[in-house]
């Protein structure tokens, strides 16, 4: 029997943003039976979560991705939830739409700071020897100015400029608040879901039990590394723009970022 073709290598795409909740996302859309997780295939991809085609593996070809993406029931959709796909070109974005036409695309913000803070800590955490160092702290020094750029830090929070760009070829991007998703994470799932063209209704119970288990679960937590008020002032500076340019086009509000600035914050 012929399998019927597939019309995207990838069915939903999540562009970021980085340390907004999108591994949680993933976990919770996961339990659906309908959706598809390709194999852990780390460390050329990161876990089942993140494959990396458009940014570490492109040399590795449209062979290597299709097959890597390809669930065993072609009726299933395929997830890739990469962050960094974000910040890719035109001509990569372009790429993705030719094999991808109808893919669902989903896009998470993030307060510019915080979600800068919570980067830095996963950064530093990865340099670290042990989680529990207490030796640990970001500050304005050197090694703090070669983690932001590592971190690519002013690349990741510019909303606008990446949405920009991703819907010139995607014209029905779903924009979700990370705030929105502490705030009441129930909604913000039906949403992702019926965007994908899946609902709650349609899982098989055991599907509808995992699902309603992971609703409750923080799938990746930061250290909380203290950032010293001048290092925490830095950053607010530097992406003070980029949280007016997407609180005015997207017509949402951060405000995480007051928390971070607070002295006691453990943001």
């Amino acid at each position: 029997m012929t399998r019927p073709t597939r019309e995207n290598v990838t069915d939903i795409l999540c562009i970021g943003a980085q340390k907004a909740s999108t591994s949680w996302l993933h976990h919770v859309v996961n339990a659906h039976q309908q959706t598809y997780a390709f194999p852990n295939s780390a460390p050329v991809t990161s876990t089942n979560k993140e494959a990396h085609f458009w940014d570490w593996n492109h040399h590795r070809g449209l062979d290597w991705y299709r097959t890597l993406m390809t669930p065993p029931e072609p009726e299933r959709l395929a997830m890739d939830f990469t962050p960094e796909y974000s910040m890719i070109n035109d001509a990569k974005i372009r790429e993705c739409k030719e094999i991808n036409p109808t893919a669902r695309v989903i896009y998470i913000l993030r307060d510019p700071l915080a979600r800068a803070v919570s980067a830095l800590r996963m950064h530093t955490l990865w340099r670290s020897k042990s989680a529990e160092a207490d030796a640990v702290e970001i500050r304005l020094d050197d090694e703090f100015h070669e983690l932001v750029a590592k971190a690519r830090i002013l690349d990741m929070s510019s909303y606008f400029a990446n949405f920009e760009r991703w819907s010139k070829y995607y014209d029905d991007i779903l924009v979700l608040n990370y705030e929105d998703i502490l705030a009441n994470p129930v909604p913000v799932v039906e949403r992702v879901l019926a965007h994908c063209g899946l609902s709650v209704d349609t899982m098989t119970p055991n599907a509808r039990a995992q699902y309603e288990e992971r609703l409750k679960k923080r799938v990746w937590v930061s250290v909380s590394y203290p950032i010293t008020s001048e290092a925490a002032h830095f950053l607010h500076g530097m992406l003070w723009q980029k949280r007016q340019a997407a609180e005015r086009f997207f017509d949402i509000s951060f405000t995480e970022y007051r928390n971070v600035l607070e002295p006691s914050s453990s943001a």
